[in-house]
């Protein structure tokens, strides 16, 4: 199950990034599990990586090696987090840095490892190895698609984003992919993004821009309020196309974070339309905060009730679950009666019980529906926040009960 279409755009190649795809049969015979990002030389990347302590050996590696120097390949595994694994798990990654760059004439700390799947397995470095040949035999600016099915786990379907826009006379192309459908609650969920564009961006404002648009995006998205051990999202600047560095004094730099912000939107929402046995694409908007604590703390006592999205699952308007929600959020000296919640345009509270002109047959007709907003108002400030989320269904147990089998 999923919400909406999710089919993928049609992509349009970055200058300066190629891409191979290969099977190394990490947890199933003949299934594309490797996929290799090449950077031209002089490309900046920025990343944000897991808050969650039991960060995987990759994660610990591509923060090293990223601080060290430019990176130039990008080495993604699935099937496999390599989490939870001690020493022997970091000398794997190691190894498959290694084992890349002998192949492409670079050095190991200028590969950037990724992995995901099963946590606390051994890496099985010896297939990962025996399939760099294949992995770099064929790298080609095209193959994005292939790159986004590549990373799946239990991702039903493709993540993908594509846009292309001309700043001064100049076309700067972003493209991305991104997967992940449970074990999602980024803190920088089993989530990983890799965002690319052709524009020249000062180092600085890459990670600035990273960091960014990685909270108001990914870090606003849940399933089920678990943060993986291996999250990373990164963002690439080639610096191809013809126009000049962007710096934050740039003219230019409003239209192009616009267009980034559009495409981190569009990966992040797409996980959770992918969420592991969705129907319901949630979202939900806390407006009227004193600050932004309070307004994330509302949004995701909300989003991460299992009552709220077990009724969601059964399209059941049972309004008292999200009032006990917003209630027990830890909101101090909370107004009740100035608290305004919403579903869809359906007032549900008002002045501190069901609003007056409420009727189930109303909220009804908006839990029919396959894409839903709660929209909560507080009433006392000015902040606003906004994270999406899904339901709970049967088959979300299902998955993640039989996760290894």
């Amino acid at each position: 199950m999923a919400v909406g279409p999710g089919t993928l755009p049609e992509f349009f190649p970055v200058p300066g990034i190629k891409i191979g795809i290969a099977s190394a049969g990490i947890k199933k015979p003949g299934r594309k599990d490797l996929v290799v990002f090449e950077l031209a030389p002089e490309t900046r990347v920025a990343g944000i990586f897991t808050q969650n302590q039991f960060c995987a050996a990759p994660v610990v590696l591509s923060r090293r090696h990223l601080a060290e120097t430019a990176p130039r390949y990008l080495l993604i595994n699935t099937g496999n987090a390599n989490a939870g694994t001690g020493k022997q798990g970091m000398a794997d990654a190691e190894r498959c840095c290694q084992a890349l760059a002998g192949k492409a004439g670079a050095s190991a700390s200028e590969v950037l490892p990724f992995s995901t799947g099963v946590i606390g397995e051994p890496l099985p470095v010896d297939k990962i190895v025996n399939a760099m040949g294949d992995l770099l035999a064929d790298t080609r600016e095209d193959r994005w698609a292939e790159a986004a099915s590549g990373i799946m786990t239990t991702d039903t379907r493709p993540k993908g984003a594509s846009v292309q826009l001309e700043v001064d006379g100049h076309t700067v192309t972003i493209s991305g992919i991104s997967k992940g459908a449970g074990m999602i609650r980024p803190n920088m969920a089993t989530m990983l993004g890799f965002i690319a564009t052709d524009a020249r961006i000062e180092p600085g404002l890459l990670q600035a821009l990273a960091s960014e648009l990685g909270e108001k995006s990914f870090n606003r998205i849940t399933i089920d309020s678990d943060t993986s051990t291996n999250d990373a999202c990164m963002l690439m600047a080639t610096g191809q196309y013809s126009g000049p560095e962007i710096t934050a004094e740039s003219p230019q730099l409003s239209r192009l974070k616009d267009a980034l912000r559009q495409v981190y939107l569009d990966l992040a929402h797409a996980i959770v339309r992918d969420g592991e046995g969705a129907t319901k694409f949630v979202t939900i908007d806390v407006t009227g905060a004193g600050n932004q604590g309070e307004a994330l703390d509302v949004a995701y006592t909300v989003a991460h009730s299992p009552l709220v999205k077990t009724a969601l699952f059964a399209s059941d308007p049972n309004w008292g679950r999200i009032l006990a929600a917003v209630g027990r959020a830890g909101v101090p000296e909370l107004d009740l009666d100035a608290v305004e919640i919403y579903l869809g345009d359906v007032c549900l509270v008002r002045n501190g019980g069901r609003a007056e002109d409420y009727s189930e047959q109303r909220g009804q007709a908006v839990m029919d529906r396959e894409e839903i907003t709660i929209a909560i108002n507080l009433n006392r400030g000015a902040v606003r926040e906004t994270v999406w989320t899904c339901d709970f269904s049967h088959e979300y147990v299902t998955i993640n009960a039989e996760y290894r089998t």
